[in-house]
């Protein structure tokens, strides 16, 4: 009886996964700008993911299958956010261009340091060969 329930419960869990990891293909390939279809990457494919692991967690007969997808749902809903606001800004900071029909953009200027990463520039690189 339980088990006939659980299975009923993955069932609908895997339709529900289903429907929102559609819609964040759809809002991936439909939505205007960088930062809409990743917005809809993020959020929608978070919870689809999610829904379809928790899914396998309820029919799963061995407890560390049931365990990783516990795991796996955590490790979703936390870093999928935070990646995407952190790509978000870095493509904010290097120009990316908010959709032209967007209302409001309360992200004030960036300023972008060219040579923060680290990496030599072609003089300095030249420099470098000519003194090894």
């Amino acid at each position: 009886m339980i088990s006939d329930i659980a299975i009923i419960l993955a069932g609908l869990l895997m339709i529900a996964g289903s429907i929102f990891a559609a819609v964040a293909a759809l809002g991936i390939i439909r939505l205007p700008d960088l930062y809409t279809r990743m917005h809809a990457a993020s959020k929608a494919g978070s919870v689809g993911s999610g829904m379809m692991l928790i899914a396998l967690a309820l029919t799963s007969n061995a407890t560390g299958e049931t365990l990783r997808a516990i795991a796996a749902v955590f490790f979703f809903l936390l870093t999928a956010p935070i990646s995407a606001h952190l790509l978000a800004k870095a493509a904010y900071a290097v120009g990316y261009r908010l959709w032209s029909g967007s209302v409001l953009d309360e992200m004030p200027p960036l300023p972008v340091d060219e040579r923060s990463s680290g990496t030599p520039s072609p003089e300095e690189a030249g420099s470098a060969e000519g003194r090894t």
